[in-house]
């Protein structure tokens, strides 16, 4: 078939892939000048397949009362005159149930493991390099309480085939020496030796160049503007080139959206309302030299909301979630956050006045589980509302909506849109033709 895919971010490139490798021609449109330039660009660097428990659990409302008005906060509601925000989050709170959350981990978790097996097949297969790293990824906790609850938590998704191991304070400075420093503020880990890290934008440009060699063609500059449908069927896509300013209509046999934060705005247009909103992130990125004492064990630290990845000469710092529409403004106060928490942790990881700040917008779910599959209209497929997790879910994504697309079942126990017998994901509904 000829298939349109839209949105060059990882998850739209790994899909591309693997509908080119199933043997569809695939061409792909994205606004930007190349792969992977929005939400894919300065991510966490994680492929954190054992971090499926969702921003939505049992202790949430209580910390998101506990952080109002605090501008570090890690998760931080901007409320506005925005009733698809006030919707999004009375959803949230509804997950937040313990056996809503429970389900939510198992979807999460099975497609997690999947896509990084995939990941590491695709790596392989194809030698794809990334400033990846296979050392594991180490949770540390200051707080007692939330370390006991993790305890907990690793438990369960042992249970589940994610394996893990629990850590002391001086077994998680052998492990990452650069800890050191924090030792006494330190009371627990759970290390999950499986999962890796890596540069997403380096391996959604990598993967993009391996895509145009098996006939990929990529159409940057071109921004989506509207789904025209006919029959209850989509009929084409209408695009703007920003160099020229000419519209164009587009048509293929079928049409994946993987816009992201912006796959609701387009949705809208054509009626169709998905519970996706932006949640925006900030990172740091720091050039280190040599001398400087940056850990190079990939690390989470539970307390900030933080994750500490390695990527060649570089240290990354990201975190934080800000409900706050579409805003993209670096706010000092946040980026301050994440500068004075790094060096807390790790004073001599490079120099604070060299770091480079990042904010971009990740598409989530109330659930946070993602919307994967085939939509009411037959031919329009979704890949989008992965929050966090892109860069962990991306390949399992691709290769799932690849077997969608081709009639097949695929392998994960996962909530698939339009695929029968597997529990959807967040319910679906059709929108007022006003818009979303």
């Amino acid at each position: 078939m000829k298939i349109l895919v839209l949105g060059a971010g990882v998850v739209g490139t790994a899909s591309a892939w693997y509908l080119a490798r199933a043997g569809h021609a695939v061409t792909v449109i994205d606004r930007q000048g190349a792969a992977g330039l929005e939400t894919s660009l300065a991510n966490g660097g994680q492929i954190s397949a054992s971090h499926a428990e969702p921003w939505a659990n049992p202790s949430a409302p209580g910390k998101i009362l506990q952080w109002l008005g605090r501008e570090d906060a890690p998760l931080l509601f901007r409320m506005r005159a925005d009733a698809r925000q006030w919707a999004w989050g009375l959803r949230f709170l509804a997950e937040c149930l313990p056996w809503r959350t429970r389900a939510n981990t198992r979807e999460i978790l099975s497609i997690a493991l999947y896509s990084r097996a995939e990941l590491q097949h695709l790596r392989s297969e194809t030698g794809i390099r990334y400033d990846q790293q296979t050392r594991g990824i180490l949770h540390f906790h200051t707080n007692r309480k939330d370390f006991d609850r993790a305890v907990r938590h690793a438990e369960m998704l042992r249970q589940y085939g994610c394996e893990g191991e629990i850590k002391t304070p001086d077994e998680c400075v052998a492990m990452e020496p650069a800890l050191a420093h924090a030792r006494s503020h330190l009371v627990g880990a759970t290390f999950r030796p499986s999962d890796e890290s890596g540069d997403a934008h380096k391996f959604t440009q990598a993967l993009a160049a391996l895509a145009e060699g098996h006939g990929v063609r990529f159409r940057y500059g071109c921004s989506v503007e509207r789904i025209e449908t006919e029959h209850g069927r989509v009929a084409s896509v209408i695009v703007h080139d920003v160099h020229d300013g000419a519209e164009e209509s587009v048509t293929a046999d079928a049409y994946v959206v993987a816009l992201g934060s912006y796959s609701p705005l387009l949705l809208a247009r054509a009626g169709i309302s998905i519970p996706v909103y932006p949640v925006k992130g900030y990172s740091i990125t720091i050039p280190l030299e040599e001398g400087d004492e940056a850990p190079h064990v990939s690390l989470t630290d539970e307390e900030a909301k933080l994750v500490f990845t390695r990527l060649g000469e570089r240290l990354r710092v990201a975190g934080t979630a800000e409900l706050a529409g579409y805003d993209t403004e670096l706010r000092p106060e946040r980026c301050e956050a994440l500068l004075r928490r790094t060096f807390e942790l790790f004073p001599r990881a490079g120099r604070p006045e060299r770091a480079e700040h990042w904010t971009g917008l990740r598409p989530a779910t109330p659930s946070n589980v993602p919307l994967i599959g085939r939509m009411h209209l037959p031919n329009l497929y979704l890949n989008t509302g992965h929050g966090t997790l892109g860069w962990t879910l991306a390949c399992g994504s691709g290769k799932a909506l690849a077997d969608i697309v081709d009639g097949k079942r695929p392998e994960p126990k996962f909530g698939f849109l339009g695929v029968p017998e597997r529990r959807r994901s967040p319910v679906l509904e059709t929108a007022p033709r006003s818009g979303y």
